[in-house]
């Protein structure tokens, strides 16, 4: 079990697991037996830890995993904007641990990178009831804090390797929460609005080239901006834009 009990806000409450398979999976079944929302679900290790398209997620000991209950007065259609909220959360948290040169980013629509490389991945699933309304949503977190898979498709690292001084994960939990619980009640307050310029501010690639993956095709163009509901804006060949709610993203190649 973790050495010490995070020092977590009223507004939590924690669940804290030596193993489990995956944390979404287990905070997906207290939401769906009633848990409130804050109810935090954390574990030393996971052993099938997932990431988008159930993407495998290397949870070895020593890394932050963790998943949220979440029952927002939002609809639908909004859901996704937490994910933007808990990517700033993790990059506030991180922020305070690494050295001050590193180059931290966000990466549409769900990463954090520190130096070019992913560090933390975000994992939101909801669920909606017979009306249509909103029923509850999950948001994991993975932070590689002192180790990160070597054969990553997409880069990856680890707040140790990029200089951070040894670090309790307790105060990883710790701040990525109070950082998260901040960001939350702006997004009720003001809206989408603040969370999109902040994200804004640090995004991986803005204004250059990319390549999307959307499954059944794949386009390019400038990363031109962020939609208000949280859709990645291409500006394709021609001056056209594209409003693309789920993709994976990578750098254009040199043509």
């Amino acid at each position: 079990m973790p050495a010490r009990a995070p020092s977590l806000p009223p507004a939590y409450n924690l669940v804290a697991l030596e193993r489990t398979e995956s944390t979404n999976d287990w905070a997906r079944k207290l939401a769906g037996e009633g848990a409130e929302d804050g109810t935090l679900v954390w574990a030393l290790e996971q052993t099938k830890g997932r990431g988008r398209q159930g993407r495998n997620w290397a949870s070895p000991p020593g890394n932050l995993y963790c998943s949220l209950v979440l029952r927002p007065d939002c609809a639908p259609a909004d859901a996704p904007q937490l994910s933007f909220l808990a990517a700033l959360a993790v990059g506030g948290a991180l922020g305070g641990l690494v050295p001050p040169l590193t180059d931290l980013r966000y990466k549409w629509p769900n990463d954090v990178l520190l130096n070019g490389r992913k560090a933390a991945g975000i994992l939101l699933e909801s669920a909606v009831k017979s009306d249509g309304t909103l029923d509850f949503l999950v948001l994991g977190v993975g932070v590689n804090v002192t180790s990160h898979p070597e054969d990553a498709a997409f880069p990856a690292t680890s707040i140790r390797a990029e200089g951070a001084e040894p670090v309790e994960l307790e105060a990883v939990l710790e701040s990525f929460a109070r950082h998260l619980l901040t960001w939350v009640d702006r997004w009720m307050d003001d809206g989408f609005g603040p969370v999109r310029e902040a994200w804004l501010r640090r995004a991986w690639r803005l204004g250059e080239r990319l390549e999307v993956n959307l499954g059944d095709e794949a386009v390019s163009g400038r990363f031109a901006g962020l939609a208000a509901s949280g859709a990645l804006e291409l500006e394709m060949d021609g001056g056209a834009r594209r409003m693309i709610a789920a993709g994976d993203v990578r750098a254009a190649r040199a043509a």
